[in-house]
């Protein structure tokens, strides 16, 4: 298998208000709107914490322009509060789905590095540090 060479695994929220429910699907409908083939991520985390599966890690994603070839894109329901401003909204559930998937994902690519979409883009997203967080998932 002729795998990508990852060097970063980048973290999203889905810019949707804490508890509204959505899910790959509705994503997949949403970028489609925008005119993507389908969806941009890789991964999507669930509120109550189940992973779903985007586009295959095989494929380059849509989720953070300029770095797309060489990264995953993970992105969690939520980032908005109720007033629709940016917010830390992962439910406890979200917390360890994505510590695991990330997990998962550093031991299959070893020095990729997790980074905040913010980092990369002037955006708030994922409206937590996920470099901090993360930093003690390195195996």
């Amino acid at each position: 298998m002729n795998r990508r060479q990852i060097d970063k695994i980048i973290v999203h929220c889905s810019a949707t208000k804490a508890g509204k429910a959505f899910n790959a699907v509705d994503i997949t409908r949403w970028h489609k709107e925008r005119g993507f083939v389908t969806i941009g991520y890789h991964y999507v985390v669930l509120l109550d914490g189940t992973i779903e599966a985007g586009r295959p890690e095989s494929q380059i994603g849509a989720h953070c322009k300029g770095h797309n070839a060489r990264s995953i894109g993970v992105c969690y329901i939520g980032g908005l509060d109720s007033n629709g401003n940016p917010c830390d909204t992962r439910t406890p559930a979200q917390r360890r789905a994505m510590r695991q998937l990330i997990d998962s994902l550093r031991t299959r690519y070893p020095s990729a590095k997790v980074i905040g979409h913010n980092r990369l883009s002037a955006k708030a997203c994922p409206c937590f540090d996920a470099e901090s967080e993360y930093e003690s998932s390195r195996s």
